[in-house]
């Protein structure tokens, strides 16, 4: 692919055609906008943002592992004819005006789903969307975050020193605003890149099938026992040491919420597990488990040691099973025991997966979702001629495009499975 010309505003340096190294880019080409913390302020941004032409780049900063959840703390766009805004989503949580005046243009997001939700939280959605990042996927880029895309596409490179700071700072220090203008500077040249490049492979109605997914998905349902997801919980083994996980890993998240910081500020996920496999009955005996220790102060020893005792006291019928609840096929590894074809199947249609994959040079996983092809490998549709693979797939959720690359070849592989296994 051909890298954009360096713009005058990336550097102080002369690039020559014959240079190779990415340029930086270092300033925003109108310079650092003020951020928009008041109803004025936003209502000559919305005034302005209407005005303009073309796809909207927008992008959000969290404060991940500093706040609790997930709300945004800084909003960026950029859009022709309206320049760059930076918008305080603390001091202006109403954004659905700005929503409004954008609902008919494109949005290019960078990653989309990590950004849409904090942005639904403050009245911005978008109908029509274009996710760089996703889009490189697609077109078969080796890394695809936003700095290695701009490098790779369009030869800039963008500082990322910041990108793991507490954005709910306030106010914030100026290189941190200009490094957060900075990743919507180019977006939308990154995006008419792809575009062209997504063309050029026959995959352009691929990558807009799963746009169009992207911004049509519901938001996603809370999620069943998020306690489950403690990293290190497959060292639990009996249910009341699962149950001592569960009400800890609430009472931390209650106390996170109230204080509105980062669950693993309050307490990690190892302590929890190193006190559920412990079961300590008082405080000195908690203290004595790694990731307490003397600084824990006695209120917080309290707190810890009332969840465990909760935990002792559920009778045994109530107790959390040991995995958890799921209305899917069984782990993979159980179906060589309990289905030896369907083993036979999955087997098949992975690899058939896998060599598709390769062949139009993008990940697996974004060609079908694994899940999808263990839940119609596990209850194939009968006959599973090429149709009814594909109407399975379907009915499931894939898009279009997915089920027209690997219909017939996972069809094929069923009916291999089928004879090499006959008796399964």
């Amino acid at each position: 692919m051909r890298r954009a010309s360096y713009p005058w505003w990336v550097t102080d340096a002369v690039a020559t055609p014959e240079e190779t190294a990415p340029v930086p880019l270092l300033e925003p080409r109108e310079g650092l906008p003020p951020v928009v913390a008041d109803e004025t302020a936003l209502a000559a941004t919305v005034a302005a943002f209407e005005a303009g032409t073309g796809p909207v780049a927008v992008d959000a900063e969290r404060a991940s592992g500093y706040r609790y959840g997930q709300r945004a703390y800084l909003i960026q766009l950029r859009r022709a004819g309206s320049g760059t805004a930076l918008i305080d989503p603390i001091a202006c949580p109403d954004l659905s005006a700005l929503g409004e005046a954008l609902a008919d243009t494109e949005w290019v997001v960078h990653a989309a789903t990590q950004d849409l939700p904090c942005l639904a939280e403050v009245g911005m959605r978008p109908k029509v969307l274009f996710d760089t990042e996703l889009a490189g996927r697609i077109a078969g880029f080796p890394r695809v975050g936003l700095g290695p895309m701009t490098e790779s596409v369009l030869g800039l490179s963008l500082a990322k020193e910041h990108s793991a700071v507490d954005w709910s700072t306030r106010p914030l220090p100026e290189p941190w605003l200009r490094y957060a203008a900075l990743d919507v500077e180019v977006l939308v040249e990154l995006r008419d890149a792809l575009e062209r490049e997504l063309d050029g492979q026959g995959k352009l109605e691929w990558a807009r099938e799963e746009f169009a997914a992207i911004a049509a998905a519901p938001r996603p349902a809370p999620r069943t026992d998020p306690w489950r997801r403690t990293s290190q919980l497959h060292k639990v083994r009996r249910r009341r040491q699962l149950a001592a996980v569960r009400e800890l890993w609430l009472a931390r998240d209650q106390a996170a919420r109230d204080r509105d910081v980062s669950p693993g500020r309050v307490l990690s996920d190892a302590a929890i597990v190193n006190a559920a496999l412990a079961m300590p009955l008082n405080a000195p005996a908690l203290q004595a488990v790694q990731g307490f220790g003397p600084r824990v102060n006695r209120r917080q020893l309290d707190l810890w040691l009332a969840a465990l005792q909760r935990a002792r006291e559920i009778p045994e019928n109530e107790l959390p099973p040991a995995t958890a609840p799921h209305d899917g096929p069984p782990p993979p590894r159980a179906w060589a025991e309990k289905d030896p074809l369907a083993a036979a199947r999955l087997s098949g249609a992975r690899a058939a997966v896998t060599a598709l994959a390769e062949q139009h040079h993008l990940p697996a996983e974004n060609l079908i979702t694994p899940d999808l092809v263990r839940r119609v490998s596990w209850e194939p549709p009968v006959p599973a001629d090429t149709d009814s693979v594909i109407a399975a797939f379907r009915r499931l959720g894939a898009r279009k495009w997915q089920t027209e690359v690997i219909g017939a070849a996972v069809a094929k592989a069923f009916a291999e499975a089928k004879v090499a296994a006959p008796e399964a």
